[in-house]
């Protein structure tokens, strides 16, 4: 299906050994995109901006890692489709990084629903962020946070339209009483993240 449908199918996804002869140059490609799609907030939070081809390559590299076929590949559909950006929304990737486990665990009892504390704002919008499908991302027995979250930002036309302008600031902003940061997205993010996802 053509990148501009904003969905992946099966009959996108090449064969492993076909993949395997371009491989070295998508990852090249994916090194090249972070450097737009990548944000640090805070000292532990990493925001990355998703878009159809990092979710093909994701789907990609799982496949090679875990070789499960066609039975396995139903299932990465399921998962990394979703995350397209569909034309009015930004989706992205949030990971909480600290490499020390014992440290990692008790921040992260720290943050319990922080999925309801994060926020992109542009030229007077806010967009909250609206966790992907119902995972729990909270552990209701103990309050502690995922490491990782999937989120969709979904704008309205008046939103696009001063995301797309590139004039003031667009921040993404995590508000949680235990980690409150903000982070300004560059207008060449702006502009990247504005033609893949609008």
């Amino acid at each position: 299906m053509p990148r501009d449908q904003r969905s992946i199918t099966a009959a996108d996804i090449m064969p492993l050994d076909q993949y395997e002869l371009i491989r070295a140059d998508k990852k090249q490609e994916a090194i090249e995109r972070k450097k737009l799609t990548r944000l640090a907030v805070g000292p532990y939070a990493t925001v990355l901006f998703e878009n159809w081809d990092s979710m093909w390559l994701q789907i990609q590299e799982m496949l090679r890692i875990e070789k499960g076929g066609d039975a396995q590949l139903v299932d990465e559909l399921a998962a990394y489709d979703p995350m397209i950006p569909k034309g009015r929304e930004l989706t992205a990737t949030v990971f909480f990084e600290i490499g020390d486990a014992d440290r990692r665990d008790a921040f992260l009892r720290t943050i319990g629903g922080v999925e309801d504390h994060i926020a992109i704002q542009v030229g007077g919008h806010e967009m909250r962020a609206r966790p992907e499908g119902d995972t729990e991302r909270t552990r209701a027995s103990d309050n502690k946070a995922s490491a990782v979250h999937f989120f969709h930002f979904d704008f309205t036309p008046e939103a696009i339209a001063a995301w797309k302008s590139g004039e003031g600031n667009a921040l993404l902003v995590i508000d949680h009483p235990n980690y409150g940061h903000a982070a300004l997205i560059s207008p060449d993010a702006r502009a990247f993240l504005a033609r893949e996802c609008f």
